[in-house]
C-alpha cells in the first residue's frame, strides 16, 4: 500500500526531506518504523528503537500497534517541550 510519510523538526533536518511517499507492506506503525530503520543511514540514526520519537497517523497520536491503511499519513517527530 502507498502511504505518505512526514518528518518534523530535527528529524526533517537530519533525514533531509520533509515528506515522502512510500510503498510499504507494513501493517502497523511498529513494523513501519523497523522497515525505515532497515534502510540504514540517517533513518536508522533518527528512528532507532529506544529514541524518543513520537508518531501520529492521520494527525492522531499513535503507538507501535496502530494499524496503517492505504493513503494514510504517518508523521514522525521528536518530543516537544515548552517553557
Amino acid at each position: 500500500m502507498k502511504i505518505q510519510l512526514r518528518y518534523f523538526a530535527s528529524l526533517r533536518e537530519t533525514i533531509g526531506v520533509g515528506s515522502e511517499a512510500l510503498e510499504t507492506s507494513a501493517a502497523d506503525v511498529g513494523s513501519l518504523r523497523l522497515a525505515l530503520i532497515a534502510r540504514g543511514g540517517v533513518h536508522a540514526q533518527c528512528l532507532a528503537i529506544g529514541l524518543p520519537v513520537r508518531v501520529a497517523v492521520n494527525q492522531t497520536m499513535a503507538s507501535d500497534a496502530t494499524p496503517l491503511t492505504a493513503d494514510c499519513e504517518v508523521a514522525f517527530f521528536p518530543p516537544v517541550t515548552g517553557g
